[in-house]
C-alpha cells in the first residue's frame, strides 16, 4: 500500500468519529435545550393546572392540599355553586356585550386611523403620529382618573356606553396597521382611483382584504384586552348589574362576596373566563405571529 493510500485510510476513521462527535453533541444540547424549555413552560403551566384542579376540589380538599393536582374525591360541586348562587350568567352576558362591542368596533377604528395615517397628506400627520406613539408609553393606570371625569362628565357613567366607548380605539392598534398598511405598494390602489374610487372605497374594497393577518391580530389583541380589562370597569360603572367577569370574579377572589376562602368556587369561575380567550389563542396562533404575511412587496 502505497503512502497517500494509508494516510488515506486513516483519515477516513478519524473523520467518521470527528462527525459522530459533532452529531453527538448536536443531540445533547438539542436535549438540553428541550428540556430547559419545557422546565420553563411547567413553570408557566403550573398555577393553570393547579387552578383547573382546584375548581374540581372541594373545599376541605383544597385548603388541606392546595398544590395538589388530584382531586381526592372529584367534584363539579363548585360549578354547580358558581350557576347557582353568584351571578355569573350576568357576568358573562355583560363581558360578551362589552367585549363584542369594543372588538369588532377597534378593529374597524384602529384600521381606518392606521390608513388615514399611512396614505393620506395633511398638516399635523406627524405630530397625530407621534401622540399615538406616546401614548403607548404611558401607563394605563395614569388615566384612569381622566378617564372616569370625563366618563362622569359626559353623563355615559353606569351604562354601557362608558364602559365601551373609552375602549374602542387602542394606540397599539393603530400603530400595528399604519405599519401594515404602508407595506402594501401605492401601485395597488392607482388602478382603482383612476377608475374613479373614492378613498374610503379603496380602504374598504381594495386594501383592508389584504390586511387579513394584521386584522386577525388585532381582532385577538382586542377580544383579549377587553375580555380581561378591570381597572376600566371599576372607573366607569358601579352597579351590580353592569358586573362583567374580571370585576365579579376579583370580587369572588377578595371575599366580597361570601365567606371562607371558597378556593374550589373562585377557580372555577376563573379557569371559566380563560375558556374563550385560550381558544381563540389556539385557533389563530398562526396568523397572529405573521402579521406581515399579507404584504404586497414590488
Amino acid at each position: 500500500m502505497s503512502g497517500t493510500a494509508a494516510s488515506t485510510a486513516r483519515g477516513e476513521p478519524r473523520k467518521l468519529r470527528t462527525t459522530k462527535s459533532a452529531v453527538r453533541r448536536h443531540r445533547a444540547g438539542r436535549m438540553l435545550t428541550y428540556s430547559f424549555l419545557a422546565a420553563v413552560a411547567l413553570i408557566y403551566l403550573f398555577p393553570f393546572l393547579i387552578a383547573i384542579a382546584t375548581s374540581f376540589k372541594t373545599e376541605p380538599n383544597a385548603t388541606a392540599n392546595p398544590l395538589s393536582l388530584a382531586p381526592s374525591p372529584p367534584t363539579t360541586s363548585a360549578f354547580h355553586q358558581l350557576y347557582q348562587d353568584q351571578d355569573f350568567l350576568l357576568w358573562v352576558k355583560n363581558s360578551l356585550i362589552v367585549t363584542l362591542s369594543v372588538t369588532f368596533l377597534r378593529v374597524f377604528l384602529d384600521s381606518l386611523a392606521g390608513y388615514a395615517l399611512a396614505r393620506l397628506r395633511f398638516r399635523g400627520r406627524g405630530a397625530a403620529f407621534a401622540t399615538i406613539v406616546a401614548v403607548m408609553a404611558v401607563p394605563g393606570v395614569v388615566l384612569l382618573i381622566p378617564k372616569f371625569l370625563m366618563i362622569r362628565q359626559l353623563g355615559i357613567y353606569n351604562t354601557y356606553y362608558g364602559m365601551i366607548i373609552p375602549l374602542l380605539v387602542d394606540a397599539a392598534g393603530v400603530f400595528i396597521m399604519k405599519n401594515f398598511f404602508e407595506s402594501i405598494p401605492t401601485s395597488v390602489e392607482e388602478s382603482a382611483r383612476i377608475d374613479g374610487a373614492g378613498i374610503f372605497r379603496i380602504y374598504w374594497s381594495i386594501v383592508l382584504p389584504m390586511a387579513r393577518p394584521a386584522l386577525i391580530t388585532i381582532f385577538i389583541l382586542a377580544f383579549q384586552g377587553s375580555w380581561n380589562e378591570l381597572a376600566h370597569f371599576i372607573i366607569s360603572a358601579q352597579s351590580t348589574s353592569l358586573n362583567t367577569l374580571t370585576k365579579g370574579v376579583a370580587q369572588l377572589a377578595s371575599g366580597q362576596l361570601g365567606s371562607g376562602n371558597r378556593y374550589p368556587l373562585k377557580l372555577a369561575a376563573s379557569t371559566l373566563m380563560t375558556i374563550p380567550v385560550a381558544v381563540l389563542f389556539f385557533v389563530f396562533q398562526r396568523r397572529i405571529m405573521n402579521v406581515a404575511s399579507g404584504a404586497v412587496k414590488e
